[in-house]
């Protein structure tokens, strides 16, 4: 094995361990609640503030990067992730997990962004779409691993002991990342500071809303699946099983999807029927009890728009142009990432039901087909 593919193994285990920590709150929602005597609302409000730091982070973390140096500063990002979770474990307080939801969420941010630059310093011109594919699992499967093993902690230990196992996981990661060392040939280029204009900037607008709106949707499953099936009786174990399903699925229609479009030429194709797809079988999961086979099939169907999602940017952003770009891209991203598990736990709480957040990330599906409507007039491609 070369050291790029090691090198990205190693990447893939520490954002693994983000992602791991991330999903410790969803995983766990009916424990968080009945632990902390919160609604849905405020359930929703504590899986979202984990991501809210990138509302004002994603822009200025590459620069960051250039002075501090990328390795240092995801250390420091994921040593900050660590103190958030000892707050939330160590402290059963609402407004604690609050403060320690948004400490590990700034960090997170850091490692996120930057992280994804370090891939790029080994993989650029070099088997990058594939890189890239393997990479952005590393987010699904550190989810799934949640779903699928924190009920089972939590049940053993309690809620504080099952936060300081995701502690210790991103200890791990920060381990890992120890051994990180940058491409020799790796340079720091500065293009300027030069923003989209005109259609560009609206093009990149629209995509980083899609972008954010297929996440929104997919966030819906992975915050509030246990919830809907334990609302049907589930326990929590079986429950965080049959949800992390769609997600162990996923892991591998992420690259098929990227690799199909590659391969037929039919980006949009991919795109919008992948959405379409994902869209149809979130409302069956939501509302049928036949609960496997669809969160199987809503697996098999959600990652394929990933790719072509991830592939916009490119299509509209120079080498001038690109930094800023990507930071607007970003940014719309988390906009709605952060907003909708609130939304969702909101709707929820006013429906009476924890399905209505499966229908909201339904409709924010096709509205990401919509913008993508408006993304293929702006940048004029037939």
């Amino acid at each position: 094995m070369s050291d790029r593919w090691r090198i990205l193994a190693l990447l893939f285990a520490v954002r693994t361990s983000m992602a791991f920590q991330f999903e410790s709150v969803g995983a766990l929602g009916p424990v968080v609640r009945d632990t902390l005597g919160i609604g849905l609302p405020q359930l929703g409000l504590l899986i979202g503030l984990y991501l809210s730091p990138g509302l004002i982070l994603a822009i200025p973390a590459a620069g960051l990067g250039r002075r501090f140096g990328d390795k240092r500063c995801v250390m420091a990002g994921m040593a900050l992730m660590i103190a958030g979770g000892l707050v939330m474990a160590l402290i059963p307080a609402f407004g604690a997990q609050v403060t320690g939801r948004l400490m590990a969420g700034f960090g997170g941010v850091v490692l996120n962004v930057l992280m994804t630059k370090m891939v790029t310093d080994w993989f650029s011109g070099r088997e990058i779409a594939t890189a890239m594919g393997i990479y952005v699992n590393s987010w699904p499967f550190g989810i799934a691993i949640a779903l699928f093993v924190m009920p089972s902690i939590a049940g053993v230990v309690g809620l504080q002991g099952a936060y300081l196992v995701a502690a210790a996981a991103t200890a791990a990661g920060l381990m890992l990342l120890t051994r990180y060392r940058a491409p020799e040939d790796a340079q720091v280029v500065a293009h300027g500071g030069a923003m989209p204009q005109g259609r560009a900037l609206a093009a990149i607008v629209v995509a980083g809303l899609i972008w954010g709106l297929f996440n929104g949707a997919v966030s819906m499953v992975f915050s509030f699946g246990n919830s809907v099936l334990a609302e049907r009786g589930w326990t929590l174990a079986a429950a965080g099983a049959a949800t992390s399903l769609a997600l162990w699925f996923s892991v591998v229609s992420v690259p098929l999807g990227g690799l199909l479009a590659d391969r037929i030429g039919r980006h949009a194709v991919v795109l919008v029927g992948g959405c379409l797809g994902s869209a149809v079988m979130l409302a069956v999961a939501g509302h049928t009890g036949v609960v496997w086979p669809a969160f199987a099939l809503l697996g098999l169907v959600w990652g394929l728009p990933a790719g072509p999602i991830m592939g916009l940017p490119a299509r509209v952003l120079t080498v001038r142009t690109r930094a800023a770009g990507m930071g607007i891209f970003w940014t719309m991203f988390y906009l709605i990432v952060v907003t909708a598990p609130w939304i969702g736990g909101r709707i929820s709480a006013e429906a009476g039901t924890v399905r209505a957040a499966f229908d909201l990330g339904v409709a924010m599906l096709l509205l990401a087909c919509g913008f993508y409507a408006l993304f293929v007039r702006l940048v004029r491609v037939a």
